[in-house]
């Protein structure tokens, strides 16, 4: 959805009716595709930003002109305090949280030996203690409502694909990868599923420099064999579909959307 339109899917066509959905990361890239498609299948969407709230909340605008409902919630994922701050406000919103997309993550590059100890921490901090705390409160909340739910990670190509200069990256998402398959086995019991969508590349603000060299964007694509850059719908889609009901038999897996980039020869 980036041309910004909205509009509610019809009622015959929503995967996610009723649904209680809070999106970390979700007024830029790829997390703000993923709250319009859960806002146009009929979830309620808390969407998280860190910073300035001014894009937060002209999203909540253009949900609710369409129909929606949505709220903007501060919180820094890596804060315990703010992780508990921003899922009760969404529960008292909405009445619960049954559906949490851990979607805020940083890279920064830098080379091992280059590499400062704030850099590392601030990757492990964001991509991958955030992904817990906001997992955890997600999951006591559904415990609590006695409320199945889900909770879908975004993970990346790099949790299974190496990457020069960004070994904290990397580190981030393959911890992510088993972390997400351990609570799974976990969180079954009390009907809550747990599963990733891992991008490839895809074209977002964060890979503006590289879009904008034709030499760099062409290596990328290279590895890519259906031979374009992913878009923010086609994660967004598969989000919503594995929120859903069609996809109550899935959890503890990882599904790529990376038009086939780990099938390259020298990612095998």
């Amino acid at each position: 959805m980036t041309d910004r339109s909205l509009a509610l899917h019809p009622p015959d066509a929503r995967l996610l009716d009723g649904r209680r959905a809070l999106v970390t990361g979700g007024d830029s890239g790829i997390g703000q595709a993923v709250c319009f498609e859960l806002a146009a299948h009929g979830a309620a969407v808390a969407i998280n930003y860190v910073g300035s709230p001014e894009e937060a909340q002209t999203m909540v605008g253009e949900i609710e002109n369409a129909g929606g409902k949505a709220l903007a919630v501060a919180m820094d994922v890596a804060s315990e305090s703010d992780v508990q701050r921003a899922f009760a406000a969404a529960g008292e919103a909405f009445g619960g949280v049954d559906l949490l997309v851990n979607n805020a993550g940083v890279e920064h590059p830098y080379e091992l030996l280059d590499m400062p100890l704030e850099a590392w921490q601030k990757v492990i901090d964001v991509n991958l203690t955030g992904a817990f705390l906001c997992a955890r409160e997600a999951a006591r909340a559904m415990r609590d409502q006695k409320s199945p739910g889900t909770i879908v990670n975004i993970s990346s190509v790099h949790e299974q694909i190496a990457w020069e200069r960004f070994s904290h990256y990397c580190a981030s998402k393959g911890g992510m990868k088993l972390f997400a398959q351990s609570i799974a086995k976990e969180l079954a019991p009390l009907g809550i599923r747990v599963v990733s969508v891992a991008p490839g590349a895809i074209d977002t603000p964060i890979n503006k420099s590289v879009l904008e060299d034709a030499k760099e964007s062409a290596t990328v694509l290279a590895e890519v064999p259906l031979g374009r850059w992913g878009h923010v719908s086609d994660i967004a889609r598969a989000v919503a579909w594995l929120a859903s009901e069609q996809a109550s038999y899935v959890t503890g897996a990882t599904l790529f959307i990376d038009g086939g980039m780990t099938l390259y020869p020298r990612f095998v």
